[in-house]
């Protein structure tokens, strides 16, 4: 699948490109900020992942099949490897390239997210946005008074309401909400690996200090499949870490960065 993406910043001489990879219902919009900033030393790509943003829907929302994509990416662009750095289903995907592919993983960065299954908290989400009437929508105003019932979280609305884009045809969801739904418990889960396989690259999963998405409990399961990993919080941020706190997440990535020649 031919994904859409954006680059951000020059080509460099001994440095790697890096590779940033969006959350679920999400898209590469998430990752400007962040992007725009690592461009100044870095050779930046953000891609929208399948079923997201302005790439392509399939039914098949594995992470197997994610990672295909993502190679293929990496195939049209001729890099033969980068620095993986995934935010919450991003951080999964990285995790699985890591694992599967590692000659085309030169470092990892996990964002606030383990290599476990977790328990569904997005049925009231997907429920409301699967149930929003399109056609008796006239503005994003309207929309998010629909929307407010099912997620009472306005930050949150905003961001799912990024999703929402009026054609000719009407307003209309950017994202594959049906197949989304359809494999939710796939998306939670994480693809079963074999007794003893592991990444042994730099890896650096960096947590938000007010999110229970890396429980201590989970430490050990990361350091088992990575087991040069570096785990670090950050200060005052929930899960959406590089948007709670971007100075402080930017100077722990810089800083990575800069340590390991990148």
């Amino acid at each position: 699948m031919k994904l859409n993406f954006r680059e951000f910043g020059a080509a460099r001489a001994g440095s790697r490109p890096l590779i940033l990879l969006h959350g679920l219902f999400g898209s590469l919009i998430n990752w400007q900020q962040i992007a725009r900033n690592l461009s100044t030393k870095h050779h930046v790509i953000v891609p929208d992942l399948r079923n997201h943003g302005r790439s392509p829907h399939a039914p098949d929302v594995s992470y197997q099949a994610m990672a295909g994509d993502i190679l293929q990416l990496l195939d049209e662009l001729r890099l033969p490897e980068a620095v993986f750095i995934g935010h919450s289903m991003g951080g999964k995907l990285a995790m699985w390239l890591a694992l599967t592919s590692p000659d085309r993983v030169s470092q990892l960065v996990c964002i606030d997210m383990a290599p476990v299954a977790y328990q569904s908290s997005f049925g009231g989400i997907l429920q409301g946005l699967v149930a929003l009437p399109l056609d008796q929508i006239d503005s994003r105003k309207t929309a998010d008074a629909w929307l407010a019932p099912a997620v009472p979280v306005k930050p949150v609305r905003d961001f799912l309401l990024q999703n929402l884009q009026h054609t000719q045809d009407g307003w209309r969801w950017r994202n594959n909400l049906a197949a989304l739904n359809a494999a939710i418990d796939i998306i939670l889960d994480f693809p079963s690996i074999p007794a003893g396989h592991c990444y042994t690259g730099p890896a650096l999963f960096v947590y938000g200090s007010e999110s229970d998405y890396v429980l201590a409990e989970y430490h050990s399961r990361i350091l088992a499949l990575f087991p040069a990993a570096e785990l670090q919080s950050i200060a005052g941020a929930g899960h959406w870490v590089y948007a709670d706190q971007p100075e402080a997440f930017l100077h722990t990535l810089n800083s990575r960065l800069d340590a390991t020649n990148c």
